[in-house]
């Protein structure tokens, strides 16, 4: 068998799990499903779900990484038996699911950053959209995008992954900053700003049932849990590293990307008359699009927003892949590169149905649609239930010793984070999949019936 990679800094594991929390599903998802749940009271329970469920979920995943250095499937195996590995197993599919389409969503993003410099989309912004959304371009762009997330994993931990993170996740910060800057100095843009940051108290209330479960999904999407990936990240780390310390930078860093995404995309949408309520996987590529389209240097600023977003996606690409290879190479007396372009040729069959194209109109496959809702109404909360019941239970005097090493000068942060894993985050999840069941199975225009 392979020897296996770590970290060669705190910093490099820091960079790369921001870099995997910070992916579409913060500049892609995170302004337009606060659209689509009423702006601003979205952002307040997001931000509640991210510091009372999201950030200790993390921790549990740290704790079951760090404590077996394994794999997500091996870790399980080694903490609770082999009967265990099927919660390790569901991980790693959940992530595998989500990347299947995610390369999709990549290759779009690749095609808008050429599209911006030629100023193709500039004329019909959504008829370009439907055009390269799905059918043969879609497959390319598909290829492309995937092709660079194998390669960089291919390198390994450190010459990998590591180089390329330190590199994406800064130039991302410093061009949303800019854009950010730069979007507040348009008209209009101050109504954006109060549309994303200004919560009606009514609103809150009256909406929280239907915004919670899209808060928590979106919650734990954004900080990359029930995926396998802290849990394959942390694996690599050494113990002297503070786990809560590391996991709030984390999440504090995340959170605060995605909102420099919505302090540049609304500001932009309402300075240019665009309706931020445009909703699915067409928002940001026709909403904003159609933005700069109205702007004297759009083909530039086109080129620099989608840009930061292809690093982005790329930099969550890569850390979904590596949960996939990760488990390969600990079991298998077979190289990084081979295990890596084996894991892209079935990634690459698996998101064929996502990029089929729909007819005349064009657009996302509808598969497409029904791969996401799979992954962000099931997979991901079930995966995240099965790991807080593991952890909560199963462990919880190793979790919680565990968790104090390295972090000895807060000791009765553990007993509190084991409490809350029990309570708060076990409930919050509960309610999730169970709505979440509810939208897939149950509801007249059940999700998981669309394609068929």
């Amino acid at each position: 068998m392979v020897e296996r990679e770590t970290w060669a800094t705190r910093v490099g594991f820091l960079v790369a799990a921001i870099g995997s929390a910070v992916g579409l599903g913060n500049l892609w998802q995170f302004p337009f499903k606060t659209a689509a749940n009423g702006g601003a009271a979205f952002v307040v329970f997001y931000l509640i779900a991210v510091v009372l469920i999201g950030f200790p979920a993390m921790l549990a995943e740290f704790v079951i990484g760090r404590r077996t250095n394994r794999n997500v499937v091996d870790a399980f195996d080694e903490l609770g038996g082999p009967g265990w590995r099927i919660l390790g197993g569901l991980a790693l599919l959940t992530g595998f699911w989500v990347l299947s389409y995610y390369n999709v969503v990549g290759g779009w993003v690749m095609r808008y950053v050429l599209g911006s410099a030629t100023g193709a989309y500039f004329g019909d912004p959504g008829g370009y959209f439907n055009a390269i959304a799905s059918g043969p371009e879609a497959i390319a762009a598909q290829l492309l995008f995937l092709g660079i997330s194998v390669g960089i994993v291919a390198l390994g931990i450190e010459n990998g992954i590591e180089k390329a993170t330190k590199v994406m996740v800064p130039a991302i910060v410093v061009l949303m900053i800019a854009l950010a800057v730069w979007a507040f100095t348009l008209d209009g843009a101050m109504e954006g700003v109060s549309y994303f940051l200004s919560p009606d108290i009514d609103s809150l209330v009256s909406n929280a049932g239907a915004v919670v479960p899209d808060a928590v999904g979106q919650a734990f999407f954004t900080l990359s849990l029930g995926m396998g990936i802290m849990i394959t990240y942390a694996s690599y780390l050494g113990e002297d590293d503070n786990l809560p310390l590391d996991g709030g930078i984390i999440v504090v860093s995340n959170t605060l990307i995605g909102v420099l995404a919505g302090l540049v995309v609304f500001p932009l949408l309402f300075a240019n008359n665009v309706d931020p309520a445009t909703g699915g996987p067409a928002a940001l590529f026709v909403a904003v699009a159609s933005a700069f389209a109205n702007l004297p240097a759009g083909q530039i600023l086109g080129v620099v927003f989608f840009g930061v977003v292809a690093l982005a996606a790329l930099s969550s690409a890569i850390s979904l892949l590596e949960v996939t290879v990760s488990y390969a190479t600990d079991n298998f007396d077979v190289s990084r590169p081979v295990l890596s372009v084996s894991a892209g040729v079935l990634l690459f069959l698996l998101g064929l149905p996502s990029t089929l194209d729909t007819g005349d109109a064009g657009g996302p496959s509808v598969w497409f649609g029904w791969f996401d809702a799979m992954a962000y109404n099931l997979f991901l909360p079930l995966s995240a239930l099965f790991i807080v019941v593991f952890v909560g239970w199963l462990l919880a005097r190793e979790a919680v010793s565990e968790l104090r090493t390295g972090s000895e000068s807060i000791p009765s942060f553990g007993p509190i984070w084991l409490w809350s894993l029990r309570t708060v985050v076990l409930v919050g999840i509960v309610v999730t999949l169970g709505l979440g069941f509810q939208s897939l199975f149950l509801a007249e225009d059940a999700t998981f019936f669309a394609p068929f």
